[in-house]
């Protein structure tokens, strides 16, 4: 480390990993209690479809406001905000009772509104990535964000499992609001929305940090480019290909672990065993996967490193579906499904590195927009998932996974990671104004 340059801002990376793992437990802990909770309440598995769905919806549905509130506010007091918001509706989804009336429409309206706060966890964590993170540090720091939903989601079975066999369901979500507590009170002491606020950066780090940061300063007053947005073929291609991304990851954070049981018959705890697998091959893979895109941005050129590696990443995540839904062996197709997330996951840092290249000041919204079309997908492949299941066996599902791997592979080859967005008046890339509120 230099002389005078602290790293505060790798401590608050590490704790958006951190976050982005503590709202992966909160959003997963469902497809494991949701086993116990169908047979309590009588929820078949397309009805349980409904529930995944539901928080998907309002997670979709609110994204870009969450990030217009992201730009607005701050990362800080919004990402804080939804930490508080996510553990007061995990522990109401405890208090769901037929004695309240319907419990799937209780349950579809508490999922909903939880999705509502998650909302804001990405497009925060990207808004601060833009003020924080040297471009040249972009996809690193965005590989170790998403890092965190492998991690979540990772111990959100074997967890989930023992506190459900041994306390039962109600239990993970308590769980999941107390460590949510704790998170919040955490980042809200430790973070600040711009480097220059912090009493902890020394000098030297915020040179570092101004020198490789393409950076405007918003106070929220500017407007947003939505001009710029929608007239931007690298804007609606990057959220093709993230719908892509969205289509298959969400088979195996909604319903892989119920896919072990059913299609390989395989018993809860064994189920909660294997499930571990994709999520390790997905938290190793999120990091590799910042770490080349950002050394082949620096050797070769952007669009090597942000376009073609995530085209190529995904060719290979359609080819392990393909093969790992066609093996009977239940370990062996576990591992050429998990070699398929990883190969999905190389790509999750190039999105939102070139999200933050292009919009600046305002990529909560630009993160929020791209977001949106991820969220809609998972949306559809919760819900549809277990009808391809039922109609057609579970290896037509990891087909039509297959498919939009391709489809998101060729949008990428149509992104310009280099364009910026701009409206008149309002650059977003300019280094030479600082504003500190």
């Amino acid at each position: 480390m230099k002389a005078g340059q602290s790293r505060i801002r790798l401590f608050l990376v590490f704790w958006l990993f951190i976050l982005s793992g503590v709202a992966f437990f909160d959003r997963s802990n469902i497809t494991v209690a949701g086993v116990a909770m169908s047979k309590e309440f009588g929820i078949d598995r397309v009805h349980l479809g409904w529930l995944f769905s539901a928080f998907l919806i309002g997670y979709a549905g609110f994204q870009v406001p969450a990030g217009w509130l992201s730009v607005r506010f701050g990362p800080r007091k919004t990402l804080g905000l939804a930490l508080v918001w996510w553990c007061v509706f995990s522990a109401a989804t405890t208090l769901a009772s037929p004695a309240f009336g319907n419990v799937l429409l209780q349950l579809l309206l508490l999922r909903f509104v939880l999705g509502l706060g998650e909302s804001l966890m990405y497009p925060s964590a990207n808004q601060f990535f833009a003020y924080w993170i040297p471009k040249q540090e972009r996809a690193k720091a965005t590989g170790w964000l998403f890092a965190g939903v492998g991690v979540g989601s990772g111990f959100t079975p074997p967890l989930v499992t023992w506190l459900m066999l041994t306390y039962g369901w109600r239990a993970s979500f308590w769980f999941a609001a107390v460590i949510g507590v704790i998170a919040a009170a955490v980042w809200y002491a430790m973070a600040r929305d711009r480097p220059e606020q912090h009493p902890g950066v020394a000098a030297g780090e915020l040179a570092h940090i101004t020198a490789g940061a393409a950076r405007e300063v918003n106070t929220g007053k500017n407007p947003a480019p939505w001009g710029a947005i929608f007239a931007s073929r690298s804007v609606w291609m990057l959220s093709l290909a993230y719908f892509a991304f969205g289509y298959i990851a969400y088979i195996f954070l909604s319903w892989f672990f119920i896919y072990l049981a059913d299609a390989h018959g395989l018993d809860l705890k064994k189920s909660a065993l294997y499930a571990v697998l994709p999520f390790i091959s997905l938290t190793v893979c999120c990091l590799l996967g910042g770490v080349i895109s950002d050394w082949l941005v620096r050797t070769r050129n952007p669009f090597t490193g942000r376009c073609i590696f995530p085209s190529v990443a995904l060719l290979a995540c359609g080819l392990f579906l393909f093969l790992g839904s066609r093996t009977d062996d239940p370990l062996l197709a576990t591992i050429i499904l998990a070699g398929g997330v990883g190969a999905l996951y190389l790509t999750q840092s190039s999105y939102f590195a070139v999200a933050a290249d292009m919009a600046g000041g305002h990529t909560g919204i630009l993160a929020g927009w791209i977001n949106t079309f991820n969220q809609i997908a998972g949306a559809i492949t919760a819900s549809a998932t277990p009808w391809l299941a039922g109609q057609y066996g579970w290896a037509s599902a990891f087909y039509v996974a297959a498919g939009f791997a391709v489809i998101g592979a060729l949008a990428w080859l149509t992104v310009d990671p280099e364009t910026v967005l701009a409206e008149a008046g309002h650059p977003l890339n300019s280094l030479a104004e600082t504003v500190v509120e």
